[in-house]
């Protein structure tokens, strides 16, 4: 199945993203990664003949229009944009794919719209990333100095794609041909060369997290049937014991892991097609 370009009028603003041919076929709603973008899913979708899927560039992303200037972006923000989304494409139903920040966004949206989301695939990620109490303060002080030095700050511009390719490949163990599809859907052309096209806040430190109580109660609050699927080992930042132990939290989970890295679903997609077509069955 192949994925065709499309641009959507959503809420005032522009969503583009890939989209299959199979019209008829389950609604899907695929969320990319921090950093990534709607290329992320282009080899899992050709692995999953049949589905209506629609990977979109979440804002400030790929394609996508960014936030406008003065505004954030966050997590409430984030759900009611995936809702914004499924509202322009006529679905009142659907299942939703993410993959790390998207299965975060993803899993939080299926608590906080269970009426709206049928089912749930979470690739390496499920609830988001926790923020112990105590580092609330300076979480937030880190923020705000770095969003009012953010003007200061310019663009990199590489000569050619060979660099950013190389330092995909560096910062998220990918390979080359699973690199040049995020780099070349991540990037714009400017003077002298490319710089990424994502929206500098997106590198902000995060001005606030959930404890780890307040994920626990949003998982347990999401109604749909869900399946979660981890690479091992396992993410520093999202370490063991603790991203198995989310899995108890849901009503009907399940889960299955396989040897890998963090895009696991670009790397092996047979693997991950293979699990996510049983579980839409």
């Amino acid at each position: 199945m192949t994925l065709e370009p499309f641009v959507l009028p959503v809420a005032g603003t522009t969503v583009a993203g890939l989209r299959s041919a199979a019209a008829q076929g389950t609604r899907v709603l695929a969320l990319h990664g921090w950093l990534d973008n709607a290329a992320s899913f282009i080899p899992l979708a050709a692995a999953l003949p049949g589905l209506d899927l629609v990977a979109i560039d979440l804002p400030g992303h790929g394609h996508s229009a960014h936030m406008p200037p003065g505004t954030q972006y966050n997590t409430p923000g984030a759900i009611c944009h995936v809702l914004e989304v499924a509202d322009a494409l006529g679905w009142e139903r659907f299942t939703l794919l993410g993959h790390s920040m998207g299965a975060g966004i993803a899993s939080l949206t299926a608590a906080a719209a269970p009426e709206r989301v049928e089912r749930l695939i979470a690739i390496e990620a499920l609830g988001g990333l926790r923020g112990p109490e105590n580092e609330t303060a300076q979480r937030l002080r880190e923020h705000v100095h770095a969003v009012r030095a953010l003007p200061s700050k310019k663009l990199r511009v590489f000569a050619d794609l060979a660099a950013p390719v190389r330092a995909r490949m560096m910062a998220n163990q990918l390979s080359e041909p699973c690199a040049r599809l995020l780099v070349e859907r991540g990037v714009m052309p400017v003077d002298g060369g490319y710089s990424w096209c994502s929206d500098q806040r997106l590198m902000l430190p995060t001005a606030m997290r959930l404890s780890e109580g307040q994920i626990d109660d949003l998982l347990a609050a999401i109604e749909c049937p869900t399946q979660v699927i981890y690479a091992t080992p396992a993410q520093s930042y999202y370490p063991e014991p603790l991203r198995s132990e989310r899995i108890k939290l849901l009503r009907d989970g399940r889960l299955d892991v396989f040897p890998g890295t963090h895009h696991l679903h670009m790397e092996h997609p047979a693997l991950v097609a293979d699990v996510i077509a049983r579980f839409l069955r």
